[in-house]
């Protein structure tokens, strides 16, 4: 466990699609930034098309956050907020007020039931990639060694994609 003398740094990816009481998307992206504790930077918010059935376009932004908490602990304050934005668990990749993932932290690879670091798709999602270069465009993939830039520039150049299971630089 550690101490209050050593933070984890963690990479929170935040999606919005569907207006809620703070306002358009962009303004429940911006609110669910405030939300957060430990903020230490933020990307600038890009619009991204939506993955799945729904229509709407997507407000999307990164934070990085520092806690002196473990992975599971800052999930359930991320589903906190989303419950508290009115995020109610519904069909998959449909229309939201807030979305929150843990996309990477510094203490490297976690798998627990309920929750995977690196977060499984966020090295096939632009929405994440360009906003996560913003902010720690160095930090690197634990499973694949990759920098986010270096993740950022093969997926823009339709590079064969590095999965869990394909950890090779």
């Amino acid at each position: 466990m550690p101490t209050s003398s050593h933070a984890f740094h963690y990479a929170i990816a935040i999606g919005s699609n569907r207006c809620g009481r703070h306002g358009r998307p962009v303004a429940e992206v911006a609110a669910a930034i405030a939300a957060l504790a430990g903020v230490v930077a933020v990307s600038p918010v890009v619009a991204s098309a939506p993955i799945g059935p729904s229509i709407r376009r997507y407000a999307n932004a990164v934070v990085l956050i520092e806690s002196v908490d473990q992975p599971p602990v800052v999930l359930d304050r991320l589903k906190a907020i989303e419950r508290a934005f009115g995020r109610r668990r519904g069909q998959r990749w449909s229309a939201r007020v807030i979305d929150l993932d843990i996309v990477l932290w510094s203490g490297g690879p976690w798998c627990a039931p309920g929750l995977t670091i690196p977060h499984i798709a966020f090295r096939a999602r632009d929405f994440v990639l360009g906003p996560l270069l913003g902010v720690a465009p160095d930090w690197r993939d634990p499973l694949s060694g990759l920098t986010v830039r270096q993740l950022r520039a093969r997926l823009r150049r339709g590079l064969p994609r590095v999965d869990q299971a394909d950890t090779r630089p």
